[in-house]
């Protein structure tokens, strides 16, 4: 299932995309229209991170109202407004999974400085992260509001897993149980910002930490559907021009790997979001492009869809 938030008479619905025939199954009008008022999926449907909460139970019951929704339960996704799908994420942790993305900042940072760097050995040994602000979090079609301490803009082109099922101490081998499902992460980075604080070896801070800094969507593919999320093309696109490709297949620490590490003495819940840190060429800064305001970026992800916002200033009046 592909699985959305949107605008529904002002208010966030949760919906169930159904893109062979374009449109988006409102789940609470489905599940009113079969069972009443009172229909016994309501608590579920009340928001994304609840439906996530209901576990596998809510899952097959969406699959039944899916299945049984009749026209008046749906509407057409061209006319739809998404939001992202977890508009407010319980956590969000972001990883560096890419080793080829490292050499790549490496060697543009080595133009500008004269640096050499090597990636650490530690990167190698365990996954790396940081903690991301989750009440900055946009959706599809939502403006990249440029921060106004900021002169150089940039996308990163991710691929991030939602916790599900809550544990701790979980194995890799149990971690897949634990995915509720796939979505494609736009980690928008103020550069300069970036570069100057992280020279404090504390992590980034507001290269990352602006409102609309962090954009999600265009929905969520629970794993039933997309399978294995190993192996999955990636591209960006700026302004309709392919900046980046690359695979998931790369990922030197798996989300299996991830689960496993984060989850160690620490309980993971679900509606966290865990990213895999930018794919290899998967950015301006590898490039060495950045981009202007205006520029409208789309991020595709294989079996998820395409995540599309435009990057503005805060005084421009589009």
């Amino acid at each position: 299932m592909k699985l959305a938030t949107f605008e529904a008479n002002g208010a966030p619905a949760v919906g169930a995309v159904i893109e062979h025939d374009g449109t988006v199954v409102d789940l609470q009008r489905a599940d009113r229209a079969r069972h009443g008022t009172n229909g016994t999926l309501r608590a579920a449907l009340a928001s994304m991170q609840a439906l996530i909460e209901a576990g596998p139970e809510g899952l097959a019951a969406v699959a039944e109202l899916i299945e049984q929704a009749d026209e008046r339960s749906r509407r057409p996704l061209a006319e739809t407004r998404l939001l992202a799908p977890l508009p407010v994420p319980a956590q969000i942790r972001d990883f560096l999974c890419f080793e080829r993305h490292l050499l790549n900042s490496f060697a543009q940072a080595e133009k500008l400085t004269g640096e050499r760097r090597e990636i650490p050995a530690i990167w190698y040994e365990q996954p790396i992260y940081y903690k991301a602000n989750r009440f900055s979090v946009v959706g599809p079609e939502h403006d990249v509001v440029w921060p106004a301490y900021s002169a150089v803009m940039d996308y990163e082109l991710e691929l991030a897993c939602v916790i599900g099922v809550r544990g701790h101490d979980i194995s890799s081998e149990d971690a897949g149980s634990h995915v509720f499902g796939y979505t494609i992460f736009n980690d928008a980075s103020a550069r300069d910002a970036q570069l100057v604080e992280m020279a404090g070896q504390l992590g980034p801070a507001k290269g990352k930490d602006f409102d609309t800094g962090n954009v999600l969507g265009p929905w969520i593919v629970t794993t039933d559907e997309l399978g294995n999320a190993s192996e999955l093309t990636m591209v960006a696109r700026v302004n309709g021009e392919e900046w980046s490709r690359g695979s998931s297949a790369d990922m030197h620490h798996r989300f299996e790997d991830l689960i496993a590490f984060v989850s160690r003495s620490e309980t993971l819940h679900p509606g966290e979001v865990l990213g895999s840190g930018t794919v290899g060429s998967g950015c301006g800064l590898e490039l060495g492009r950045f981009l202007s305001p205006g520029d409208v970026v789309e991020l595709e992800i294989e079996g998820i869809g395409v995540l599309r916002n435009r990057f503005v200033r805060s005084d421009d009046d589009g």
